[in-house]
């Protein structure tokens, strides 16, 4: 069995029911578990299973990246990913502190294969991935808001074949990600009806998250979260870069039925409405403008092509001029540790 590795950010305390669910879990399984803390973490944190990262401590780990994430920001969870590879990780599960296991489904992340049977999908354009398993109406975070009313391919149209798909999102139930447009005026809770695996190839764009999301080592490149945008952007922005990138290299991304349920930190749903306003605006014009790249295929060329993707969105004004350096800095390290 592969190395694999949990990885969350979070601000709670060792207390947290959440993080102690974890814990002993990681523990019970040999699985290591990372978390990556802030300014606001605790000073004491002492949990056993938990590998916990202090700001203090991930400015001591040799990273290129650490002085330059700021402090404050979901962000700093890349460290997260850079420490579990280079303590050994050849796959790495990351979730959210709001997040549970749903029963043992979860913890099958330890036995999966990049190889996949899954519901293909390969039409151009965007897709309510959301759709094929609900029969409610749901859309994910970052779907937009002019492709709602757009008919999905039905289920019963698509193939079920083996895909190569070495990013794995699992949906969440009870609280799934949303936008605040949807929280706003749909119900809530929503569990999800159909355990199915759908399978994302060329040209076929749906967002996907940082909650319940499975990387395996040859895409682990494409794991960098944005620091200089909007908060409710910085994951979603991510899954787009990635996906072109998997394209030029003929993977697909899979999405398949909740693993976990999501019991929500508390949200000022205006607020988040407002550092959405940047996605509900600019993210047809990311997917057109990311499409539009020359990506060269192979893994040799995964860093230069993940430094095109950024150089495209900050010329565009999409993310800050900032984040070229960081990640420059985030290439470097992934390169050192790789070899």
């Amino acid at each position: 069995m592969s190395q694999t590795a949990l990885v969350i950010t979070s601000i709670a305390g060792p207390d947290s029911s959440t993080l102690k669910i974890y814990a002993k879990e990681c523990s019970d399984r040999n699985i290591p578990f990372i978390v990556i803390g802030d300014t606001k973490s605790p000073d004491e944190f002492d949990l056993p299973g938990c590998d916990f990262w202090s700001v203090d401590r991930q400015l001591k780990f040799n990273s290129k990246l650490a002085p330059l994430i700021p402090t404050r920001h979901y962000a700093r969870k890349n460290l997260g990913y850079l420490i579990a590879l280079q303590n050994g990780a050849e796959t790495i599960m990351e979730t959210d502190d709001d997040n549970l296991p749903l029963g043992k489904g979860f913890w099958d992340f330890c036995s999966r294969s990049p190889m996949v049977e899954a519901y293909n999908v390969n039409v151009e354009g965007w897709v309510n991935v959301y759709s094929y398993f609900s029969e409610k109406v749901v859309w994910p975070r970052g779907l937009p808001l002019e492709e709602l009313r757009k008919p999905t391919k039905p289920l019963k149209e698509l193939e079920l074949t083996k895909v190569c798909c070495p990013i794995q999102q699992g949906l969440a139930d009870e609280n799934p990600d949303v936008d605040a447009i949807y929280r706003l005026t749909y119900p809530l809770p929503l569990n999800f009806e159909r355990e199915i695996q759908v399978a994302l190839g060329s040209n076929s764009w749906c967002p996907f998250n940082s909650q319940n999301t499975f990387w395996f080592k040859k895409v682990m490149p494409l794991m960098y979260l944005p620091a200089h945008c909007s908060f409710r952007m910085t994951d979603i922005w991510r899954s787009f870069i990635a996906q072109r990138i998997a394209w030029a290299n003929g993977w697909s991304v899979l999405f398949h039925g909740a693993t976990v349920w999501q019991e929500r930190n508390e949200h000022d749903l205006l607020k988040d409405f407002e550092d959405e306003i940047p996605g509900y605006m600019n993210n047809t014009k990311i997917a057109l403008a990311l499409a539009a790249l020359d990506l060269p295929r192979g893994r040799k060329h995964i860093y230069d092509n993940l430094i095109k993707c950024y150089d495209i969105m900050i010329a565009n004004g999409w993310v800050g001029e900032q984040e070229a350096p960081m990640v420059r800095a985030w290439c470097e390290d992934m390169s050192r540790i790789t070899g």
